[in-house]
């Protein structure tokens, strides 16, 4: 007796995008995605998949309004994605899945807080994380333009959290910066233990940033939200600019705003659907 083998069955998705870094959405409020972590691998791949940075979660919360999960390109899962995050918030908004003008969203970094801002999502990203364990780093206290001598290059490395590691250096010309070369070579860093987020910044004045971003299990990426929210607050910390600023990645500008009175840092930017479509997992 032959047995045929069920295929599956076609399961909607959206493609999104914010500031260039782009995202294959699946709404998981009925039934989740069995092996996340093998089928974000899957459909990133842009030759043999849909073609993505990251597949992003919507599912439902106890503690907030709903929760997201994000895996990047090569499987492994992100504790936060500020591009995600606003692209899931106007999802949620299209799609009528809620009224409300701030949403709370559970990530695995805690709760973010969003708001609608016109045609832009406002997400209040929380306070950096600066001590060197905390985030992670293998060394101790704050780490502001310290050096770090690596066997082909000496960087001055400043590192902090925004829910996930990210490590900055500053540079005069980031057109000829060979990002391919370094990027990898600092996510993968030995003081790293969970690999960090690659920013590399050209500061053109009090109130704007150019970042190039070498992102953790995706890499080069046109636009990356905490990334941007690591590079301005690391801007801050070296005296380099003010505390609200615009970074402007190669696909868009973000607005980063550090503030004083309660220590978070707050992202505004757009996001918006490329188009809809189904596709067998």
């Amino acid at each position: 007796m032959v047995t045929t083998k069920k295929k599956p069955k076609a399961r909607p998705f959206v493609k999104m995008h914010g500031v260039g870094n782009d995202m294959i959405l699946f709404d998981c409020l009925k039934s989740q995605i069995a092996n996340p972590s093998h089928t974000a691998k899957k459909l990133c791949n842009r030759h043999t998949g849909i073609g993505a940075d990251q597949m992003i979660m919507l599912l439902k919360s106890r503690k907030g309004d709903f929760s997201m999960r994000t895996f990047n390109a090569d499987g492994s899962e992100a504790e936060m994605c500020g591009n995600g995050i606003r692209c899931l918030a106007v999802y949620v908004k299209e799609s009528k899945l809620s009224s409300k003008k701030e949403l709370i969203i559970e990530t695995n970094s805690g709760l973010k807080k969003i708001k609608f801002a016109g045609k832009n999502v406002e997400v209040d990203m929380g306070e950096p994380i600066m001590k060197g364990k905390e985030i992670p780093v293998n060394l101790s206290g704050r780490i502001v333009n310290r050096p770090l001598k690596t066997e082909s290059k000496e960087f001055r490395i400043t590192c902090l959290s925004v829910g996930n590691p990210h490590c900055v250096t500053f540079h005069d010309d980031l057109e000829e910066l060979p990002l391919d070369r370094l990027g990898p070579m600092l996510e993968t860093y030995s003081i790293f233990p969970k690999k960090i987020n690659a920013s590399f910044v050209n500061v053109l004045s009090k109130k704007e940033i150019h970042i190039r971003v070498w992102e953790r299990g995706a890499g080069a990426t046109l636009g990356c939200g905490t990334a941007a929210c690591a590079s301005a607050v690391a801007s801050v910390l070296n005296g380099y600019t003010d505390r609200k600023i615009t970074a402007v990645l190669p696909g868009g500008k973000l607005e980063i705003d550090w503030k004083q009175k309660d220590n978070h840092i707050y992202m505004k930017g757009p996001a918006e659907i490329i188009f809809k479509g189904e596709i067998a997992i």
